[in-house]
């Protein structure tokens, strides 16, 4: 079992330290939910028409109990077109804006491997970045990050939106693979300064169905290094396609695998359903109120 990397910057609290002066609370699983301001994005119900339509559903899901708020600007499911910088700072930064003003106290992250992206959503009141590729496709990205002071979702991902899918080969144990990619890049944060991270082991990008339900199995592998883990599960085709279903019809599953993902420590899930994930959330911490290893209640 490889070990987790020797560094106090990176400690087990269940706290994010956000560059605006809040902090967000992971003591208990929390949920963020998914606001794509893509036109191409693979669940067609997530995507966001207009300005309007953008705070409304910011709005339900803030009432529905999200705790953060994704805001995406690049479609990330595979084969994606891929967009210009200019085009996902577009797309991005004003929403981030409305948002802020419309909803003061929410928490704000951004689904980027951009640097130039993440600085402006940041100066847009932007609280987290939301980074697939773990700083890979854009060299600037984890000195930007840390000089954001951002809390930063470190991701596990092979190529390119574009390119994953011929990824999905291991040498070796893909846990341990992940858990040496995790140390390493963590290792690589530190010396940039950054204090604040979430991990992301990437369900669905360069893994095969098999794999990621291996992954979901042995998540609690991966709290080998203390820190909070994000799960992106929402809807994902692991979860329709061998059923020969569509996204539109996935919610089911959805809530299947976040159950389990609750149960082997994930402190925040990411959802295209808000109020259906934070009824997961109470009905799990109900039923397992001091859970052994990963208690689910303050």
């Amino acid at each position: 079992m490889l070990q987790a990397p020797q560094d106090t910057c990176f400690s087990p609290r269940q706290t994010l330290r956000c560059p605006h002066g809040r902090v967000l609370d992971l003591s208990r699983p929390q949920v963020m939910g998914i606001l794509n301001l893509t036109p191409d994005s693979f669940f067609e119900g997530s995507r966001v028409g207009s300005d309007a339509d953008l705070l409304r559903r910011a709005e339900a899901m803030l009432q529905a109990g999200a705790a953060v708020l994704d805001l995406g600007g690049y479609s990330s499911r595979p084969g994606a077109e891929d967009i210009s910088a200019d085009e996902e700072k577009r797309r991005v930064v004003p929403a981030v804006e409305a948002v802020r003003r419309a909803f003061p106290e929410a928490f704000i992250s951004v689904d980027t491997f951009r640097a130039s992206v993440a600085s402006e959503a940041v100066a847009a009141g932007a609280d987290i970045l939301n980074d697939i590729s773990g700083g890979t496709l854009d060299d600037e990205m984890l000195t930007t990050v840390g000089r954001l002071h951002a809390p930063y979702v470190l991701m596990h991902m092979r190529g390119t939106p574009q390119t994953m899918i011929q990824h999905t080969e291991y040498s070796g144990d893909i846990v341990t693979e992940l858990v040496r990619y995790f140390r390493d890049k963590l290792t690589q944060l530190r010396s940039f300064g950054v204090r604040d991270v979430l991990l992301d082991p990437g369900f669905g990008f360069a893994k095969t169905a098999a794999q990621n339900h291996e992954l979901l199995r042995r998540l609690p592998e991966l709290h080998v290094l203390g820190l909070p883990i994000l799960a992106g599960l929402s809807r994902k085709a692991m979860l329709y396609k061998p059923f020969g279903l569509t996204p539109d019809a996935a919610l089911t599953g959805t809530v299947a695998v976040n159950t389990i993902a609750l149960l082997n420590g994930a402190r925040l899930l990411r959802v295209h359903d808000v109020a259906e994930a934070m009824q997961t959330i109470h009905l799990v911490s109900n039923t397992y109120p001091a859970h052994p290893s990963f208690p689910l209640s303050p």
